[in-house]
């Protein structure tokens, strides 16, 4: 299965792709895509406008079966973190409208499943999808998270499928959830 894993930001977005079979990872590509030498810098929709369509170009030209996609985090600043949302919606938009199905991940989730602790750091990313994936040099720290969400999909992905086909998902019946308990 090949996987597009996205890293989004707004000012740039890290892509990597990976074939995926069984356990065995292969990389493909990987790289990222700058909105800041557009020449409407400033300009948020056109800087949304360079992700969507390079999302696009990237899956015209690896034709990924799936994608995974980091969930944003909230940052101290909420005026950044909108920003970033955006980004992550154009992204995940150009993803849907090219009828691929999107896995989302936090951060968090991806250091774990890569390098084995929620709290490594962009180096320990790197090192790690270098090793996993048997490249001769690292990657880029936008690329290598992007990467990490990729591989993190690759097993986590693989597993909850299993289980959602042997035991059908089921939700309460009985009303809405309130405050973690069902009334």
């Amino acid at each position: 299965m090949r996987i597009l894993g996205i890293d989004p930001g707004l000012q740039c977005t890290g892509f990597g792709v990976i074939d995926a079979d069984g356990p065995h990872l292969h990389y493909v590509a990987s790289g990222t895509i700058k909105t800041m030498a557009s020449a409407a810098m400033g300009d948020l929709p056109a800087r949304l406008k360079v992700l969507f369509d390079g999302i696009g170009e990237i899956n015209a030209r690896y034709a990924p079966q799936t994608a995974a996609v980091e969930i944003v985090f909230v940052n101290v600043n909420p005026q950044s973190t909108l920003l970033l949302g955006q980004a992550r919606g154009a992204c995940v938009t150009a993803l849907v409208a090219r009828d691929l199905p999107v896995a989302e991940y936090t951060a968090l989730q991806m250091k774990k499943a890569v390098v084995g602790s929620g709290r490594a750091d962009k180096s320990q990313v790197q090192e790690m999808v270098k090793r996993l994936l048997q490249l001769p040099g690292v990657p880029g720290k936008d690329a290598a998270d992007a990467l990490g969400i990729a591989i993190t999909h690759a097993h986590v992905g693989q597993a909850m499928a299993r289980i959602a086909q042997a035991t059908p998902l089921q939700r309460a019946t009985t009303g809405m959830y309130k405050g973690g308990r069902a009334r």
